[in-house]
Parts: structure tokens; C-alpha cells; sequence
């Protein structure tokens, strides 16, 4: 199976308080874009491409490498708008992983666990178990266990709000899928933004990992 991988980072990161792109900073003695780079060339993908925005020049700059595509992200509408970008540069057929460029501890056997999960067209979204849930989507099955929707915090009722498992953002989708989703990609939240997991049959692959600082590291 043809596996493509597009990472996400575009974002401003203003809680690092700082003027240098979120993505280059150090963990480690190597940005944080690395060790994802390194986890999404583990796959031997046959396209990987960067979707940047603040602080773009700089990123391409520092991580610049003949394996990689660059695509730029002018407004910042969302993870979807964000994919959206990455399309051109993309080959037709195969399986995409949508990865964060600030996500450093993302293991190459869970990348392999969500293209399995994305075998047949289905969208595979990463999910994970979290007491208190706060600030993340939660993820809302039906009585057969089936994922049937992704509902933001802002979003959600009571009851929802109240689920532990929650949507971590990486997600696996076949190509012929993302370019449909583009043609029709909707806004699913509150706060305007084009949503990556929006539509189609989906699969949640469930893992334990560590939390830290507040953001999504993932092993």
C-alpha cells in the first residue's frame, strides 16, 4: 500500500512566548519537526510533505531536504484548510497520514497501526483516554462501538463533554478521500475553522501515551 505523509506545522505557538517558529524548538538537541520527519520516514512514504505558515522561511531553511515537499498555509483556517494545501503535492491513490509537526514522540509503530486502521478507504483517526479530558475533542461511538463523530469542547453538551476518549488530531485517510473531503469541507466547530475529520466512515485507533506540557506526545 502507498503511504503519503503530510505534517502539519503552520502553527503560530503562542503559548512558547517566543519568536522562533513552535516547530524548531528544541527537544533534545534536534526542533521538534525533526524527530516527526524521522518517525514519517520510517514509512518510506512516497511523498511527505511539510504544510507551513509562521515563520515558514525559517522552517524550510533549517529542515530543507530533497525528500521533502513544502506546502504554505495563508490564512490559517484549520487542520483541514491546513491538508487542504498539501493536495497539489500530493500523488493520486494510496493512504495519507496527517501528522503534527509538534508531536516529537509520535512512534513509527503507531503510524503503522493507523495505515493498517485506513486500509479500504476508511478515515483512521488516533485517539487516546484522558481523565480530566479538558481542551481536547471527544470522541462519541455508538452502541456498536463505531465512531460516529468528533465533537469539539466548545461544541459539546454535558453529557458529551463527560466522555474521556478524545480525538489527538493524527489521522490516517485514503487519498481519493481527502480530495473529496476538499471539494465539500464544511465548518464543524464554533470556531470557524475547517475541521481534517469531518466526514466518512472512521475508525478510532486507541493507544496509551504520555501527555506532556499541556500538548499531544504520543509513543
Amino acid at each position: 500500500m502507498s503511504v503519503q505523509v503530510v505534517v502539519l506545522a503552520a502553527g503560530l505557538g503562542k503559548r512558547m512566548r517566543s519568536d522562533l517558529p513552535k516547530v524548531l524548538h528544541p527537544l533534545a538537541g534536534l526542533p521538534l519537526l525533526s524527530h516527526v520527519l524521522a518517525a514519517a520516514r520510517s514509512l518510506s512514504p512516497s511523498r511527505l510533505c511539510v504544510v507551513v505558515g509562521h515563520g515558514g522561511a525559517a522552517v524550510r531553511e533549517a529542515l530543507d531536504a530533497p525528500d521533502l515537499q513544502w506546502a504554505t498555509q495563508e490564512p490559517q483556517l484549520g487542520t483541514g484548510h491546513a491538508v487542504m494545501q498539501a493536495l497539489p503535492h500530493l500523488e493520486a491513490g494510496g493512504t495519507v497520514l496527517v501528522l503534527y509537526g509538534d508531536v516529537p514522540l509520535i512512534a513509527p509503530r503507531t503510524l503503522r497501526s493507523l495505515v493498517e486502521a485506513a486500509a479500504g478507504g476508511a478515515l483512521a483517526i488516533l485517539t487516546q483516554r484522558l481523565d480530566p479530558p479538558r481542551g481536547y475533542g471527544r470522541i462519541v461511538r455508538d452502541d456498536g462501538g463505531r465512531v460516529v463523530r468528533i465533537v469539539e469542547e466548545r461544541d459539546a453538551t454535558e453529557a458529551e463533554r463527560a466522555i474521556t476518549e478524545v480525538n489527538t488530531g493524527i489521522l490516517g485517510v485514503s487519498r481519493d478521500a481527502s480530495e473529496e473531503r476538499k471539494k465539500t469541507p464544511g465548518r464543524t466547530h464554533a470556531g470557524g475553522k475547517h475541521s481534517s475529520s469531518s466526514a466518512g466512515p472512521c475508525r478510532g485507533v486507541s493507544f496509551t501515551g504520555p501527555i506532556l506540557a499541556g500538548k499531544k506526545n504520543f509513543s
